[in-house]
C-alpha cells in the first residue's frame, strides 16, 4: 500500500450510524427519565409490574433482557470459542477480577463510604456479589470487544455465581465482618433461585443464539446469516434494553425520587466500583499483552453487576421496601449511564492506548458507537 493510500482517514463511524445507535446515551437517558416518571405519576404502574412475578423473577423484566441478549449471542461465532478457552491469561485474570477482587473492593467501599446506614451497605455488598451475566454483553458489542470471549466469560461468572454466591455472602456479610470488628449481617437465600436467575438470563437466550447461527449457517451459509439475518435482528437488542430501563425504573420511581439523599449517598460507591473495576480491568489486559478487544471484554465483565439478581435476593432476605433492595435498585441507575459512558472511554483507549481503530480490528463487531 502506497504512503498516500495509507495515510487517507478513514470515514467516521458515526457516519455508519443508525440514528438509534448515533443518539443510544439521549434514548438511555430518555428511558430512565420516562420509567421513573411512569412509576411515580401513574398510579397502579408498580404495583401491576411487581405482581408480574413468577419464582421471584418479573416476567415483563425478564422478556426485556431475553429480547436484548438474543441478537447479541446470536451473534457469536461459535466455532472461535475454544480458541477463547485455551487463552489461560484472559480466563485467569476474569476469575480473579470477578470473584477476589470485585466483591472485595465494593465491601471497602461500602464500609469506608457508608459507615451510620448498615442497610444500605449490605445492599451494595450484595451487589458487588452478584457478577454479571446479562447486560454486560450489549456494553461489549457497543465497545466492540471479543464477542466470543464475552459469550466464555458469562458462562463462567454464571457457573461460579451458582457455585460462591452464597459462600461470599456469607463470608462478607457475616465472617470478615466479625474478624474486622465490624457490625454482622446474616443472607439467607435459596441457591435454586440463582440458577434459575442463571437459567432464564443467560441459558435461554445463549440456547436460542447458538441454535440460530448453526441452523442459520447449514441452511444459508455463513454470509447469508451475517449479512442479512444478523442486521435485521441486530436492532432488537437496544429495544430490548431500552424496554428493560424503562421496567426497571418504573417498578422504583417513587422509591428513588422519594429518597434522593439516600440515593446520593448509595450511588457514591457504586461510581467509584464501576470505573476503579473498569479500568483495572482494561489495564490488565493491556499489561497481559490480550490486545484491544479482549481487553475491554475484561474490562467489562469485570465492571458489570447483575442486578436482577441483587435485587431478588436483596427483596426475598430483606423485604421489598428495605433499604438492601433501594441499594440493589440505585445499582442499574447509576451502572446503565456510567457503562454507557465507558464505552466511549474503551473506544477512545483502543486508539490512544492499544493503537487500533476498533472498527477495523475486529470487523464482525464494528457495528456501533461513535468514537
Amino acid at each position: 500500500m502506497s504512503t498516500a493510500t495509507a495515510s487517507v482517514p478513514a470515514p467516521p463511524a458515526v457516519r455508519r450510524l443508525s440514528t438509534l445507535d448515533r443518539w443510544l446515551p439521549l434514548w438511555i437517558g430518555v428511558a430512565m427519565v420516562g420509567g421513573i416518571l411512569l412509576g411515580r405519576f401513574v398510579p397502579g404502574v408498580s404495583a401491576l409490574l411487581a405482581s408480574l412475578e413468577v419464582g421471584g423473577i418479573s416476567v415483563p423484566i425478564a422478556l426485556g433482557l431475553l429480547v436484548m441478549m438474543y441478537p447479541v449471542l446470536a451473534k457469536v461465532r461459535y466455532d472461535k470459542v475454544a480458541a477463547v478457552t485455551g487463552d489461560k491469561r484472559l480466563l485467569i485474570s476474569s476469575l480473579v477480577l470477578n470473584w477476589l477482587i470485585g466483591p472485595a473492593l465494593m465491601f471497602a467501599l461500602a464500609w469506608m463510604l457508608l459507615p451510620d446506614l448498615p442497610e444500605y451497605r449490605t445492599g451494595l455488598i450484595i451487589v458487588g456479589l452478584a457478577r454479571c451475566i446479562a447486560m454486560v454483553v450489549i456494553w461489549n458489542d457497543l465497545a466492540c470487544g471479543d464477542r466470543e470471549a464475552a459469550a466464555v466469560l458469562v458462562a463462567i461468572n454464571s457457573v461460579f455465581q451458582v457455585v460462591a454466591f452464597s459462600l461470599l455472602g456469607w463470608f462478607y456479610l457475616s465472617v470478615l465482618p466479625g474478624w474486622l470488628g465490624l457490625d454482622t449481617q446474616g443472607l439467607d437465600f435459596s441457591v435454586g433461585s440463582i440458577a434459575l436467575n442463571v437459567l432464564i438470563f443467560l441459558g435461554i437466550p445463549l440456547l436460542a443464539g447458538f441454535a440460530s447461527r448453526f441452523i442459520g449457517e447449514r441452511r444459508k451459509g455463513r454470509d447469508w446469516y451475517e449479512e442479512k439475518f444478523l442486521p435485521k435482528i441486530g436492532p432488537w437488542a437496544l429495544y430490548g434494553l431500552l424496554f428493560t430501563i424503562v421496567l426497571l425504573f418504573a417498578l422504583q420511581g417513587e422509591q428513588v425520587t422519594s429518597r434522593p439523599l439516600d440515593v446520593a449517598r448509595i450511588a457514591l460507591p457504586l461510581l467509584a466500583y464501576f470505573a476503579v473495576m473498569w479500568f483495572i480491568g482494561l489495564f490488565t489486559g493491556k499489561a497481559l499483552g490480550l490486545g484491544y478487544a479482549r481487553s475491554s471484554t475484561l474490562a467489562f465483565t469485570a465492571a458489570g453487576n447483575n442486578f436482577e439478581l441483587a435485587i431478588a435476593v436483596a427483596i426475598g432476605t430483606f423485604g421489598a421496601a428495605s433499604g438492601q433492595a433501594l441499594a440493589g435498585v440505585v445499582g442499574p441507575l447509576i451502572e446503565v449511564p456510567v457503562l454507557v459512558g465507558l464505552v466511549y472511554v474503551s473506544l477512545w483507549a483502543a486508539r490512544r492506548w492499544f493503537h487500533t481503530d476498533p472498527y477495523t480490528a475486529a470487523p464482525h463487531t464494528a457495528e456501533r458507537m461513535p468514537s
